[in-house]
Formats: structure tokens, C-alpha cells, sequence
């Protein structure tokens, strides 16, 4: 998920976190003719050093490196040959629909930053913010949000011209968008639709009822402080907190509630809907946010738990773990192999497309 992981170490799609817009506040657009202390003209002296760039190809390879590593870390948890069984055993459309899904999932996803290019004003262009997008979220499910989410959200939209307040506030922005859709998506669920927990979980359906009522009033206030104080920014130790329009915190919501509805589409499809799409939504919410608080990359493990307790009672264990591998399968393991490319590619070509973007130096 950040499925699941953000989402998104776990199901995030995004890290947890976040704020209304939180981010460092913006630097005036005025020119210095003599550069403060501390400010650009300290930073140009920094990189006029003979060890700078030393630095940033080390920097560089220590962040390849760390990358590399937690994907063999990640690849060494799958059973790879129960993946592919699990593959072969699923119903042609059964895949080929949770395929489908799987692409408008991730293609939605990939728009949350334009939420955050609308709020920060930079000037890449759509396609690039969306392939940015994809990169950090496949990455962010796969070896959690701090490596995925967050730093190669930073890498990569460093490397083509954007400055370290801008990102911040386009990640914290995306981490809100996700959070939003799940908090009134779960608040909904619970309320009307709570599912009997294990004894173990010390919560019974009343408390589930009572979390989805608190979550809801949140979700609900929400909208009306971005209708009441929208398009509104406050400063805060250097920091801004920023409550977006009312229009666009209704956007947030939707795409982030469709974004969770389509991944529990890909499950329930690859159940063959066996169970009711209720309650394997309401349980892949269970289960991105028990792997977001554990802190597994992926939920490895811990999102399986969750439907085996959950659902386990009411369809075999072999066919549960099926189509939870297929959706393994579909929505991380395929998407990962591509944004390993696209990321190859991004790197190779960020000059050339920084070049092209124009970014203003305010931005």
C-alpha cells in the first residue's frame, strides 16, 4: 500500500505524516543585492569548495548503494517460486482485471504531486511529476517511505532544479492527499461496516466504531477549516502551515479514496469475489495501517496476518495467500521492475530535462 508503506515502510502509498502543507516557508522573490548570511550566497561559496563535488558523488553512490541494498533485502522475504505458482493458478481475466487495476491505481497515484506543483507553483511539466510520482511510490511500497517516499522524492526532484523547501511541501502535500482518502474511506468502513476482530486485538466492534467516528469528525473538519480558512498560509518557527481551497481538499480526498478502492478491487478480484468487496476494503485499511505502525517494509508479513485473522475463517488459507501473492505479484514486483528503469532513465537524462523545465530560481 503508503499500500501501504508512508503507505506507504508498510502499505502506505506514502510515508505516515505529514501536516496541512508543512513545509519551510517560502523565500522571498525579491533580489539580494548582497546575500544574507547563511542564504544562497553562503551555499554558492559551499559548492565553490574543491571537496563539493567530491561530496556529491559520494553522497550519490552512498544513496545507490543503500537502494540496492534494501531491494536484495526486499527480494530475499518474497518466495519467489509460491509468487509464481500463485500466478500460474489464477484465472486468465481474474489476472488480467487486477493487471488493469493495478495501472489505474499507480497512474492515479502519480497525480497526487500535481496537487503539490498546483500549491508550490514550480514549473515541471505533468509528465515528469507524474513519473517522479510513480518511481517514489513503487519504491515506497516495496523499501519503505523513509528511502521511497521521501528520498527519492528529494533525489530525484533536486536533480531537476527544485529547492529543498519546494519538495518538502510537495511530499508533505502527497503524504496528506493519501492519508486524507484513507481516514474517511476507514472512518466510513467502521462505522458501517465493522468487521469482528481477534481477542487479541483488545478492541472489540464498539471500539472499531468509536476509531471510525473519531476518524470521520477529522476527515469532516477538515473540509470545513479549508472552507472556512482555505488558501490561507501561517508561518511557524520558519515553517508554513497551509490549508489548501475547499475544492482542492475534495480532490485530495476523492483520488485518495479511489486509489484505496482500486487496490481492494485488485484483491477482491483476485478472491474471484468470494468475499465481499466491503470487507476486503475495510481489511486491506486494517492491514496498511498495522504494517505502517510496525514498520515492515511492505508490510511483509504483517498484511498477510492481517487477512488470515480477518477472512481466514471464511475461505481456505491457500487461496487467501493466492491471491494476496498475485497481488504481490501485480502491484509491486511488476511496477517495482519498471521504476527501477524509469529511475535509470531519469538519472541518466535529469540535466537535459532540467534544462527544459525552466525552473524559475524563487521556486
Amino acid at each position: 500500500m503508503n499500500t501501504h508503506s508512508a503507505r506507504h515502510g508498510g502499505f502506505a502509498p506514502s510515508p505516515p505524516g505529514g501536516g496541512l502543507g508543512w513545509g519551510h516557508a517560502p523565500p522571498s522573490t525579491r533580489p539580494h543585492p548582497h546575500p544574507p548570511p547563511g542564504g544562497e550566497g553562503e551555499k554558492t561559496r559551499l559548492r565553490e569548495r574543491h571537496w563539493w563535488p567530491w561530496a556529491k558523488r559520494i553522497t550519490s553512490w552512498v544513496f545507490f548503494i543503500a537502494v540496492a541494498w534494501l531491494l536484495f533485502e526486499y527480494a530475499q522475504h518474497i518466495d519467489w517460486g509460491d509468487v509464481l505458482d500463485s500466478l500460474k493458478h489464477l484465472p486468465g481475466p481474474a489476472l488480467a482485471m487486477a493487471v488493469g487495476l493495478a495501472i489505474a491505481s499507480h497512474l492515479l497515484y502519480a497525480t497526487f504531486d500535481l496537487i503539490g506543483r498546483h500549491y508550490t507553483g514550480h514549473t515541471l511539466k505533468t509528465g515528469i511529476v507524474m513519473a517522479v510520482t510513480f518511481v517514489s511510490y513503487t519504491f515506497n511500497l516495496c523499501i519503505g517511505s523513509l528511502v521511497g517516499g521521501v528520498g527519492f522524492r528529494y533525489r530525484l526532484y533536486s536533480r531537476l532544479g527544485l529547492k529543498t523547501g519546494v519538495i518538502t511541501r510537495i511530499v508533505s502535500m502527497s503524504m496528506l492527499t493519501n492519508w486524507l482518502g484513507y481516514k474517511l474511506l476507514a472512518g466510513v468502513l467502521f462505522i458501517t461496516h465493522p468487521l469482528a476482530l481477534p481477542p487479541a486485538w483488545h478492541m472489540g466492534n464498539h471500539g472499531l466504531e468509536w476509531l471510525g467516528a473519531a476518524l470521520v469528525t477529522i476527515s469532516l473538519t477538515y473540509i470545513v477549516a479549508c472552507w472556512r480558512m482555505g488558501d490561507h498560509t501561517w508561518d511557524w518557527r520558519g515553517h508554513e502551515l497551509y490549508l489548501p481551497p475547499w475544492r482542492i481538499a475534495i480532490l485530495q480526498m476523492a483520488i485518495s479514496c479511489a486509489n484505496w478502492m482500486l487496490m481492494a478491487g485488485i484483491i477482491y478480484v483476485l478472491l474471484q469475489r468470494q468475499i465481499d468487496y466491503t470487507d476486503v476494503l475495510t481489511v486491506l485499511l486494517v492491514g496498511a495501517i498495522a504494517g505502517v505502525v510496525l514498520h515492515v517494509p511492505a508490510g511483509l508479513g504483517v498484511f498477510e496476518a492481517v487477512f488470515i485473522a480477518l477472512l481466514g475463517h471464511r475461505i481456505s488459507e491457500g487461496q487467501l495467500l493466492a491471491a494476496l501473492l498475485g497481488y504481490r505479484a501485480v502491484y509491486y514486483i511488476g511496477p517495482l521492475a519498471i521504476a527501477a528503469l524509469m529511475y535509470l532513465v531519469m538519472e541518466v537524462r535529469a540535466r537535459r530535462l532540467k534544462k527544459r523545465a525552466h525552473i524559475a530560481p524563487a521556486a
